[in-house]
């Protein structure tokens, strides 16, 4: 079987991730914020630095905080303004999720972030790993006009969820981008790319670093490692990653 050559988006979380994304080769950025915590929506000035800096397009992730995707109202009214921050910035797409409180999605406000959104385009994200009923979800977000859906197929990783995703790959019948994410990387991507016929991937092709300041007595946060530690996007990994997924390609 022959598949085309696929879009390769990485998710960063800073402008000098930006850089080396687009040094690595990616198509496409997600932007975002807190990594660590799956991601939050970026500062407006990381959103325009980040287009000043690259010439990718650039996808915004809008969730105002870490945790469930069931948001109340002044969450929600957070989303809508910075969907109208994203735009003005100059990014080419937003990355939205809402649950209802029984884990479906939340198909009126979705529907109003999406209208906020464009003309740019529309992912939903990895809010759909939760929902109980992925085949309705799937359609619902159809019916909703949204570009493409994030997902690991409902796993920890894609990998471990490729059965899912090959079959949300034949549910979409090309009505819908099914991008799968989490944990993909060079050892994998094209075997992933062959087993569910997908045309886009996303990662994040990060590697550690020690801080600079070194250790400290006091920390920050709960999580004490973060303190001494930070992932950052490496571009050679970025770039391993991307030439796997071409090379599945031309099988």
């Amino acid at each position: 079987m022959v598949i085309n050559r696929p879009t390769c988006e990485v998710c960063v979380d800073g402008v000098t991730g930006a850089i080396a994304a687009q040094s690595g080769g990616a198509h496409r950025l997600e932007l975002c914020q807190t990594l660590s915590v799956g991601g939050t929506t970026p500062s407006v000035g990381l959103m325009r630095s980040t287009k000043a800096s690259v010439d990718l397009p650039v996808h915004v992730l809008i969730r105002p905080r870490a945790g469930d995707f069931h948001f109340d109202t002044a969450e929600f009214d957070v989303m809508r303004r910075d969907i109208e921050a994203a735009g003005e910035s100059g990014a080419e797409g937003v990355v939205i999720g809402s649950l209802e409180t029984d884990g479906g999605p939340d198909v009126e406000r979705t529907a109003r972030l999406v209208e906020d959104a464009r003309p740019m385009s529309v992912t939903f994200h990895r809010a759909f790993d939760v929902v109980p009923d992925a085949d309705a979800a799937l359609e619902g977000l159809i019916g909703l006009g949204i570009d493409r859906v994030l997902t690991s197929g409902q796993a920890s990783s894609a990998w471990e969820g490729r059965g899912l995703l090959r079959h949300l790959v034949d549910a979409a019948g090309g009505r819908i981008v099914i991008m799968p994410g989490a944990g993909i990387d060079e050892t994998h991507v094209g075997e992933l790319i062959h087993e569910t016929g997908v045309q886009e991937v996303h990662f994040s092709a990060r590697r550690e670093v020690v801080m600079a300041t070194g250790d400290r007595a006091v920390t920050m946060g709960n999580d004490g490692s973060a303190d001494r530690v930070r992932g950052v996007t490496d571009a050679e990994r970025v770039r391993a990653i991307i030439a796997a997924a071409s090379a599945a390609s031309v099988r």
